[in-house]
């Protein structure tokens, strides 16, 4: 069925790259610190700088509001973005309150926001969409990206993009609490799709958009290209280490599969692993380095044409271009099988991608077979299980 291996695919979810595990004892200290911080109704909300919205980041029991601004590209979605407003619309679970307000109000009050947050007007003039990102909800600080879109699907359009600056809360294996640090690029939006039996594969055209969204950003700013790869299923690497990472979780409702997919990208923060503005550095005398608006609006942009190409040709319209900027074709990856009392190990070498979205190998033997993951292991290749194809 569809939607048993959609959900193995959400199961194998991630824990995305740039983000830090917080002990209880480092949290208790994150909420200590802020006692000694003005409280947040004592300043604009729009000029918390990253470094100070991450050190005050509190647990959903707090009373102070998320701030959301909501942002459209022309005035048929800033029509909705103040419809939401006006209704109170948006939701965040565990009862964390929400206060929302128009990007024109900011404009207006000329309220001014710190200059290293998520710049809303660059973003919207690098956007040329027909549908993806053409409604912005941005916040300084969110528990996560991922719980307002998938929290309001019904009520947001499909394509609607959020953005936070500080991502406190996000999402992690074994219930753990996840801190973003500033720097990161962290956004998530919403899709609907009708063909269950794809569904899988969409996190496969995300990877390869951001990649290439990357590239198409150096190239308009006369940079070197900086070679993001991917490492299936759903990681981005640089250099051998990984910058980012892509998560989908899916619904089935109404003969109809509402998708919200999640991605992480180190931008411009070089810890705990690398980013893409360090490497840059390395590359290019340049003062110029990467925004973060600039890349979700070229992302989008990029998503948009090849979701089209997946959606009416197939993936493997982009199968070519795919295979070109993962990390694993000719790999040989070794299989760990039991046979009867003794664990057996049989080298097979991987040749793609099968059409349900596993890769596709060959073993010593000449026999095609599909990988699985075990669903236990936190690197995909490490417990792969072996199914054999006719």
């Amino acid at each position: 069925m569809p939607e048993k291996l959609l959900s193995r695919f959400s199961r194998a979810s991630f824990t995305l790259p740039h983000l830090r595990l917080l002990s209880p004892q480092a949290s208790l200290s994150l909420r200590s610190l802020h006692n000694f911080i003005a409280p947040t109704s004592q300043r604009s909300p729009f000029t918390l700088s990253r470094s100070v919205a991450a050190a005050t980041a509190m647990d959903s029991s707090s009373s102070t509001p998320c701030k959301l601004v909501l942002c459209g590209k022309s005035s048929a979605e800033n029509e909705i973005a103040k419809s939401l407003m006006n209704n109170n619309t948006l939701k965040l679970p565990d009862n964390v309150q929400v206060s929302t307000l128009l990007h024109s109000e900011i404009i207006n009050k000329q309220q001014r926001q710190d200059e290293e947050s998520f710049c809303i007007e660059r973003f919207m003039n690098s956007l040329s969409t027909n549908q993806f990102g053409r409604l912005l909800v941005w916040s300084p600080i969110l528990p996560s990206t991922h719980d307002i879109v998938s929290n309001n699907f019904g009520e947001l359009p499909i394509g609607t993009v959020c953005v936070a600056d500080v991502q406190y809360k996000g999402r992690g294996r074994s219930k753990n609490v996840w801190e973003s640090p500033a720097g990161c690029l962290m956004f998530s939006f919403t899709i609907q799709m009708e063909d269950g039996r794809v569904v899988p594969l969409l996190q496969y055209v995300v990877s390869l958009a951001v990649t290439e969204a990357i590239k198409d950003v150096c190239d308009k700013n006369g940079l070197p290209r900086i070679d993001v790869r991917i490492k299936w299923p759903n990681d981005l690497y640089l250099n051998g280490l990984k910058v980012g990472g892509i998560l989908s979780t899916s619904t089935y409702k109404s003969k109809k599969f509402n998708v919200s997919t999640g991605i992480g990208l180190n931008v411009d923060n070089e810890k705990p692993t690398t980013c893409l503005n360090a490497v840059l550095r390395e590359l290019s005398a340049a003062a110029c380095t990467l925004r973060r608006e600039d890349i979700v609006a070229a992302f989008l942009n990029k998503f948009e044409i090849f979701y089209d190409l997946f959606i009416n040709g197939g993936f493997q319209t982009l199968e070519e271009l795919y295979y070109k900027t993962w990390l694993h074709s000719g790999q040989r990856v070794i299989i760990q099988e039991k046979n009867e009392n003794q664990v057996v190990e049989n080298v097979v070498t991987i040749q793609g991608l099968t059409s349900s979205g596993y890769l596709l190998a060959i073993g010593e033997d000449n026999q095609m077979c599909e990988l699985h993951p075990d669903g236990n292991s936190f690197d995909f290749f490490k417990g792969l299980v072996r199914r054999k194809l006719e």
